[in-house]
């Protein structure tokens, strides 16, 4: 009768145990921006791939791109709320928040998305992402695109020839400034909204990265490229921190992991869709201008020195950063 008993109360833990394991299946959301084509999707895509593979299915991942969860703000309302688990967030909106991020925008750090990557790994860029832990976010890892460069109706030969004319520019302070600096006048206004207000010349010419150029096609409509390379343009990987502290110790390291791994597949992706989509761009019928880069570069320190006057943290991560 002991062993019966014993074989009984065996056999309800392991119930238990299994109920446990799969009261913890879920189907996860994933949230962002760019369109399919964006490298910050497949990066999304890989997370949502090997999540579910090395969770042997108990956590699925639907990748939404495209803002169709709604906007960043809305998308961190409802990771905050816990409603959404996932998201790959510009910096530039997360800085909203945490400040420290528009580091990352400081013009003329960095030569190219291999350099940008190596700065991923200083102890200021991981302290940003620790920072948003206060908001209701956990900060696991970056993801780039590619360079920012100008995207015009005419040619752009030097600063000047943008002197008085809209950019549309990510509404961001430090971007307001760097242009407003330049003499242009940054305009805000969703990705949605660019290629028709190129075709009706409410722009003029469009701040942008290769991966979004290439993936919504606006060279149909401003067919002229300034290769600026004026500023990096990464997100940050983050989950709910509600959903998170739910989650088991294991869960969570298994989650960092596949996000980690995520992480430097995306750094690889990213150099190579820079180089790629500029030959695609190319073969595409966009014109490369031959333009006076140094009349960009000629006011990059002083929107830097403004920024890194104001806050600690940028000036930590712009020392660590310009010389890797």
């Amino acid at each position: 009768m002991k062993l019966i008993n014993a074989a009984r109360a065996t056999l309800a833990a392991l119930a238990l145990s299994t109920l446990a394991f799969t009261a913890h299946a879920q189907s996860l959301k994933l949230g962002h921006i760019t369109p399919p084509t964006h490298v910050w999707h497949q990066v999304s895509e890989k997370i949502a791939t090997e999540l579910e593979k090395a969770t042997e299915g108990k956590m699925k991942v639907a990748v939404s791109p495209l803002q169709k969860l709604g906007n960043e703000a809305q998308m961190i309302n409802l990771m905050q709320a816990g409603a959404q688990h996932l998201g790959v967030f510009t910096v530039g909106g997360l800085s909203n928040r945490e400040e420290s991020f528009l580091g990352w925008s400081l013009p003329y750090v960095f030569q190219d998305v291999a350099h940008a990557s190596r700065a991923a790994t200083t102890a200021a860029a991981r302290e940003m992402l620790a920072r948003l832990d206060q908001h209701g976010l956990v900060g696991l890892g970056y993801a780039f695109a590619g360079m920012r460069h100008v995207l015009s109706l005419q040619p752009v030969t030097s600063a000047k020839d943008l002197a008085n004319k809209k950019v549309r520019s990510f509404p961001s302070p430090v971007y307001n400034d760097w242009w407003n600096a330049n003499g242009a006048a940054p305009t805000a206004m969703p990705l949605s909204e660019v290629a028709p207000s190129l075709t009706t010349k409410l722009l003029d010419a469009v701040d942008v990265d290769l991966d979004a150029l290439v993936g919504l096609k606006f060279h149909q409509q401003a067919p002229y490229l300034t290769l600026t390379n004026h500023m990096a343009f990464p997100a940050a990987i983050v989950a709910s921190k509600k959903w998170w502290q739910s989650r088991t110790p294991e869960e969570r390291a298994l989650i960092a992991k596949v996000v980690a791994e995520a992480e430097q597949w995306g750094f690889q992706a990213a150099i190579a869709a820079d180089r790629d989509n500029l030959a695609k761009a190319k073969a595409d019928g966009v014109t490369v201008v031959d333009a006076d880069i140094d009349s960009f570069r000629a006011v990059g320190s002083t929107v830097r020195d403004r920024y890194t006057a104001k806050n600690p943290l940028i000036a930590q991560f712009y020392d660590q950063a310009k010389g890797l």
